[in-house]
């Protein structure tokens, strides 16, 4: 925690001569309430463009994510862009949102597309599967993303079988569709003030919760 705040300070320093950029403090300190609020505090005060949380989800309990998440985010600056490192499920993304994160990233999406998985609005398709094998329909019938619109899942299962670099750029394809499509309609719910209602259908249509 404190190294980070020390290259914090340095990266300031030398950032004066950078145009174009936005230098954000990352806030650690584990699981330890503590320690985030000394981080958070030490941070704020070098006054940055931005703020992060980082040091979760790196495989902890969904309930200590969640913790520490909501615990961390009001600290954070309401004026300057919130972003939450290493996120990209779609539970933790709309947990992210109701939290109050502006931002997250996570290479999620293209690792499991190189796994033979797509993100679809009833669930994962692990694709490679032999079920999938004469299966004609798209990944997700309410995907609008060009993979959905132009291949089925038994030709992706075929590239992905046999090795084809096209089935992982096809998968990747979707599945950052289907995140983006995903955080268009959160930002919607925001709007609509409904977001926890959009949760709960999500969760149940995602298969979450039974």
């Amino acid at each position: 925690m404190e190294r980070t705040t020390r290259w914090a300070k340095r990266c300031k320093e030398a950032h004066v001569t950078v145009d174009k950029q936005a230098l954000f403090g990352i806030i650690q300190g584990g699981f330890y309430k503590d320690l985030r609020e000394k981080s958070a505090q030490d941070l704020i005060a070098l006054d940055l463009p931005g703020y992060a949380i980082g040091g979760i989800s790196v495989g902890e309990p969904k309930e200590e994510f969640l913790d520490i998440l909501q615990y961390t985010t009001p600290m954070m600056p309401k004026d300057k862009p919130r972003y939450l490192m290493g996120v990209g499920t779609p539970d933790y993304l709309i947990e992210a949102a109701m939290a109050g994160i502006d931002m997250c990233d996570c290479v999620l999406p293209t690792r499991i597309a190189r796994n033979g998985t797509a993100m679809t609005s009833h669930g994962k398709v692990v694709v490679r599967n032999a079920t999938y094998e004469r299966d004609w329909g798209p990944l997700d019938p309410e995907c609008d993303c060009y993979t959905c619109k132009n291949y089925t899942r038994a030709y992706i299962r075929h590239l992905v079988k046999t090795n084809e670099i096209l089935g992982d750029r096809l998968l990747s394809i979707h599945n950052l569709r289907f995140l983006t499509n995903l955080m268009e309609r959160v930002k919607i719910e925001i709007e609509d003030d409904n977001l926890a209602n959009f949760r709960e259908e999500f969760y149940r249509k995602y298969g979450y919760i039974k």
